[in-house]
């Protein structure tokens, strides 16, 4: 099992994961007042297929949870992640 870690890059506006230290992928947002617009997400060649996607995605919408923020699923990884995951229904609008 890798050790997977997701960190909130505010400087580049994107939350980064890595797996054994390696850069994994990352989702880029936009910030407004109450809401975070996710606009993209990349996991990079080799880590498909692991749920890396999933992982920093779950984790992105449980920041903007935590934050009391809105969010609008601009990406459509995020768009389909969350319309599988009702459980993050209530975020969106």
């Amino acid at each position: 099992m890798s050790d997977i870690e997701v960190t909130d890059n505010t400087e580049r506006h994107r939350f980064e994961i890595t797996s054994d230290g390696a850069e994994a992928g990352f989702a880029d947002y936009e910030l407004a007042e109450g809401v975070i617009e996710l606009t993209h997400t990349v996991v990079r060649d080799g880590f498909e297929g692991q749920g890396i996607g999933g992982k920093l995605v779950s984790h992105a919408l449980d920041s903007a949870r935590s934050r009391d923020l809105r969010v609008v699923p601009t990406c459509s990884f995020v768009k389909g992640y969350v319309e599988k995951h009702p459980e993050y229904a209530d975020l969106v609008g």
